[in-house]
């Protein structure tokens, strides 16, 4: 069976500083604007949301960056990719952008001028304690590692606890020295995690910094919807999977606005808290342009959810790629079975996805004899059948087949948009109240709305 790394990190934080655009700084200035310790909210796992903290909420909405082109749904992200050597992706704003975060081509040195700046005119002495003493050097004794919860593409996730505030958290550890890339892509986390503040995205507490190892704090969440699947075999509640399935396009949705591409959409990436609250987590891919098939540890990286013009060798990346592994979670939720589990190559999942959808041709799919990986010899021929002949759950819902078909397009100009799919009659029996929530506030603050008891089919 599959492995599961269950990177548990999440949260509500809100983290105060200034709003920074996270395009113009170089790696140092980001560490640098992402403040230290101290701003862990106060423990929210309970899920009891009272009507006190939806009065909080802050109803400044966001900028939004939609594309003036309404057409496009998948507004093109290519602001998104701006650190890569194929320069025929980058308009000037991102060239600009790459010359400011050249990949280091070592560790930066320990004594970075981030942490031991003499000319600061706000010493920032106070805000180290939590590394024990004034250097940031020190042991960390602000958190306590405990027993490690999975590998993630460039690090590590323990389970921990923060002195600080006694609850519990989640810490991801880079290793500084061991991979060039990998602070590099640590970085490009937190610089986005630190912009996008949605109930259905991960929070990130804090960082701490030492000469070995770059932490990451997130909040701790219970479990992932891999292992909530594991636990519910033979597919999960239909109610639930309309609750799960609504936070996850809420989030993208959230992403896609802002011209943010998650990239790595799978079960084992989206955390499930005790009251089903779901938030996307491991943004580490989000910017970086190719996609890696080897994690830090040399696990493979599974192709089950990602598109089929993504394995074919496109390099041209849209907020559409996301929506194929929505898809690919929503027949999953609903029939207990990955949707298409490739066993050996590209091709091998390739040949599982077109052996359903039919293979594609240029009439179907323009331009998809051009893309690299499109090798007549090493693909099967086949007609298009409908999902349901596969998948005969689907019909038990109402609208559940044609939603999944609006994600499962081969060609990612068809696919269905994260905001669009919201607006899907599947999700009708939804109250409409849902629709009007703040950024920040959890979708189980509406009367009504909870996680409903996973019938138990033990196929034991």
């Amino acid at each position: 069976h599959h492995h599961h790394h269950h990177h548990h990190r999440g949260g509500h934080g809100h983290n105060h500083g200034n709003k920074v655009p996270y395009n113009g700084y170089n790696s140092e200035e980001y560490l640098d604007r992402l403040e230290p310790n101290g701003n862990i909210p106060a423990d929210k796992s309970n899920c009891r949301y009272g009507a006190q903290e939806t009065a909080i909420q802050d109803k400044t909405q966001d900028k939004d960056w939609r594309s003036t082109d309404s057409t496009d749904h998948h507004d093109r992200v290519q602001r998104q990719l701006s650190v890569s050597s194929d320069s025929k992706l980058l308009d000037d704003d991102i060239r600009e952008e790459t010359r400011v975060i050249m990949r280091p081509k070592k560790p930066p040195r320990p004594k970075s001028e981030v942490f031991l700046n003499k000319q600061d005119p706000h010493p920032r002495r106070k805000r180290f304690s939590a590394f024990g003493g004034d250097s940031p050097f020190g042991k960390s004794d602000a958190y306590i590692k405990l027993e490690p919860l999975g590998e993630g593409s460039y690090a590590t996730v323990y389970k921990g606890f923060s002195n600080l505030t006694h609850q519990r958290v989640a810490l991801k550890e880079i290793r500084l020295q061991e991979e060039e890339g990998a602070p590099f892509t640590a970085i490009r986390e937190a610089s986005l995690l630190k912009e996008l503040k949605h109930s259905n995205i991960v929070t990130l507490h804090d960082i701490v910094h030492t000469r070995e190892t770059l932490t990451f704090v997130f909040e701790y969440v219970n479990t992932d919807l891999s292992q909530y699947m594991e636990k519910h075999p033979g597919g999960l509640d239909h109610r639930n999977v309309r609750l799960f399935l609504f936070q996850l396009l809420r989030g993208l949705s959230y992403c896609h606005k802002r011209r943010v591409l998650h990239r790595d959409v799978k079960p084992q990436n989206l955390l499930i808290s005790d009251c089903g609250e779901l938030k996307l987590a491991d943004f580490g891919l989000a910017r970086a342009k190719s996609v890696p098939s080897h994690t830090y540890s040399h696990e493979v990286v599974t192709l089950w959810y990602r598109p089929p013009d993504v394995l074919l060798g496109s390099t041209e990346y849209s907020t559409s790629l996301d929506m194929w592994g929505v898809g690919c979670i929503f027949v999953e939720m609903v029939t207990g079975m990955p949707t298409f589990p490739g066993i050996r190559d590209t091709y091998d999942q390739l040949d599982k996805i077109f052996k359903l959808l039919g293979t594609p041709t240029e009439e179907t799919w323009p331009g998809v004899t051009h893309f690299p990986g499109y090798k007549p010899h090493k693909l099967g021929f086949y007609r298009p059948r409908k999902l349901g002949h596969n998948f005969p759950r689907l019909y038990d819902i109402v609208d559940g087949e044609t939603i999944a078909n609006a994600f499962l397009q081969l060609n990612p100009e068809q696919r269905i948009g994260a905001e669009e799919a919201l607006q899907h009659p599947y999700f009708a029996p939804l109250p409409r109240k849902l629709y009007e929530l703040p950024d920040e506030t959890s979708i189980f603050t509406v009367e009504g709305v909870h996680l409903f008891p996973e019938p138990n089919r033990q196929n034991k």
